[in-house]
């Protein structure tokens, strides 16, 4: 059985196991710092989050990206503080900041498998863009209906003060996703 990880296609054994598994752990413990690194704004923070989101769908695959984002979920559910500000619980998951948080496994999982398709550098920035546009859409979707109940004021505080950032951040994974392939 193959598995395509992104970095290389590997056989299921025990020590490939071995190795997807400290990578899920890797993404899943950089997703929790890039939360800690964060501009705190209202309603939503910036951090770093996204960017290895992002990356852990490109380098890992569509799958165990989005269970290194759903191992992130799990750990912040059961009270470990990995979320931004260093806060924690199934209540972050379902308050303001919920739909962000709830997209990272879709999004992880939406960059791997598109990247898998291709691997040009347009395609992997136009992948890592749809990755974003999932994570701004269920983001301000869920800000809307959990807390502003003001559609202008969601897509203004939830989505378009973070275009730049967040174009920095595609440009930033894709660049860091395609050297990494052009030396394997």
């Amino acid at each position: 059985m193959q598995i395509t990880l992104g970095l290389k296609s590997l056989s299921l054994t025990n020590q490939n196991v071995k190795i997807q598994a400290l990578w899920i752990s890797v993404f899943t413990s950089l997703t929790a710092v890039g939360a800690w690194l964060e501009i705190p704004t209202q309603p939503v923070p910036f951090t770093l989050q996204t960017f290895f989101v992002l990356l852990s769908g490109a380098l890992i695959g569509a799958r165990n990206g989005a269970i290194s984002q759903i191992a992130y979920l799990a750990l912040g559910a059961i009270g470990l503080p990995v979320f931004a500000g260093f806060s924690f619980g199934f209540a972050k998951i379902v308050g303001l900041t919920g739909g962000y948080l709830l997209s990272f496994p879709v999004a992880a999982f939406v960059v791997g498998y598109l990247i898998n398709l291709n691997k040009s550098y347009l395609w992997v920035l136009l992948s890592m863009t749809i990755g974003m546009l999932v994570i701004f859409t269920l983001g301000t979707l869920f800000l809307n209906f959990v807390y502003l109940n003001d559609w202008k004021q969601s897509i203004t505080s939830g989505f378009f003060i973070f275009t730049w950032w967040d174009t920095l951040k595609i440009f930033a994974a894709a660049s860091i996703y395609y050297k990494l392939q052009n030396k394997n």
